[in-house]
């Protein structure tokens, strides 16, 4: 994109302002400029106006979920078939690491953080084990794990795994991509500049990673290798099981488009998202969204009827995926406090929110699904998410999980 294309496509979009110490700037600092004008997506900060205005939601209904007694009587038969299944090649893992280490005082990518006590035990390290546990059952098959960086934090990413010789993970079986990038701007929908060169942006949500995907090209190397199932994941999560062989055959013999791994929730309003239905297609509740009277629900065994919490670990049908990904995902606007260049050009780094930041969901894109099963494991064996430095989901929290698990830290 040459200089004259940049300025028609701003004044389309009512964004010149972006071009303001374009004369300032070097060549390099330009072209990185310009190819950020070219890449950026303005027709979605027309959707400013939504803020406050969430998608009016269906009528939601429970969804039952496959329990870790059911699991366990039928375990031999949900492994043979997710072996079967993974050895054939049919599964790839996606790894959702676009993500910095800000609130646990790092300036690295979160993966690179160092939970270990008496060595170096690293996110990514405990990440990787546990896919490697997957290998070991699967006889040594090697599956395709894609990781998904961001502009912030790509290079960091790959020369730290590189170095670490991916935790022994062969490195032809890794594939890495780059999150697509949403522009954040004021509450007037005019994108924020947070430097002369650089327009300021986020990651486009969880649900991005599909469509980051596709645009990096890589459903060729899907469809070369005959994948047709993929397990996402959070990076945060240190003792998930990754495209473990029970929940692959659990997925793949309910023919469904989606499982999804859920744990009980610990109290009736913590603060997680719900496996549900929604207009009789599957859904995921957020737990601000629960009324009093669907916390009050029960099943038919007299247990809490929207019991089951989503812990962002997701195996999709491929084709069906690719399939909804022709069709247009809502988008949401959330109200973020963005730093920014002021008519000073000093940079101003806000203490309250001060402008909207644009996301696609991944509950979207599983209500888009027809089928979806709910795979219940067990918390203090798969969910040790690490959000906070201490107290809940922290650190800490994630330590004392992993020991009473037999991980050496």
């Amino acid at each position: 994109m040459n200089i004259e294309e940049a300025k028609e496509k701003l004044q389309k979009y009512g964004q010149e302002h972006v071009l303001k110490y374009y004369s300032e700037l070097s060549d390099s600092e330009k072209q990185e400029l310009l190819a950020q004008v070219e890449d950026t997506d303005f027709a979605v900060l027309a959707n400013c106006k939504n803020l406050g205005h969430a998608d009016k939601r269906g009528e939601f209904a429970p969804l039952a979920a496959l329990q870790v007694s059911e699991i366990e009587k039928r375990k031999d038969e949900f492994t043979k078939l997710g072996v079967e299944t993974i050895k054939a090649g049919k599964v790839a893992a996606v790894l959702l690491a676009g993500g910095m280490g800000t609130r646990l005082g790092s300036d690295n990518p979160k993966g690179m953080y160092d939970i270990g006590i008496t060595k170096p035990v690293y996110i990514f390290q405990r990440i990787i084990e546990n896919l490697l546990d997957t290998v070991k059952q699967a006889d040594g098959t090697y599956i395709r794990l894609f990781i998904m960086t961001s502009e912030k934090n790509n290079d960091a990413t790959v020369n730290f795994l590189k170095e670490k010789n991916f935790f022994g993970y062969p490195e032809d079986k890794i594939t890495f991509f780059k999150q697509e990038m949403a522009p954040a701007s004021d509450y007037d929908g005019k994108v924020y500049m947070e430097s002369k060169s650089r327009i300021s942006t986020s990651p486009n949500g969880n649900a991005g990673w599909y469509s980051s995907l596709l645009k990096a090209g890589l459903r060729d190397v899907i469809v070369k290798e005959g994948i047709e199932w993929i397990d996402i994941f959070a990076v945060d999560n240190v003792l998930q099981r990754i495209a473990d062989p029970c929940f692959v055959g659990a997925t793949v013999a309910a023919k469904v488009s989606c499982g999804a791994k859920v744990v009980r929730k610990n109290a009736p309003d913590e603060k997680v998202g719900v496996m549900c239905l929604e207009d009789g297609k599957p859904s995921i509740v957020e737990y601000y969204e629960l009324s009093q009277e669907m916390m009050d629900a029960k099943d038919e065994n007299g247990d809490p009827a929207y019991n089951y919490g989503v812990i962002l670990n997701y195996m999709f049908n491929e084709k069906a995926l690719y399939e909804i990904a022709q069709k247009e995902l809502p988008l949401h606007v959330v109200e973020k406090k963005i730093p920014y260049i002021d008519e000073n050009a000093n940079l101003v780094k806000p203490e309250t929110p001060n402008g909207c930041k644009f996301e696609q969901l991944v509950l979207d894109m599983i209500h888009m699904l027809d089928t979806c099963l709910p795979y219940e494991v067990v918390r203090e064996h798969e969910f040790a998410p690490i959000k906070n430095k201490t107290g809940v989901d922290s650190v800490e929290s994630a330590r004392e999980l992993c020991k009473k698990n037999g991980i050496e830290l």
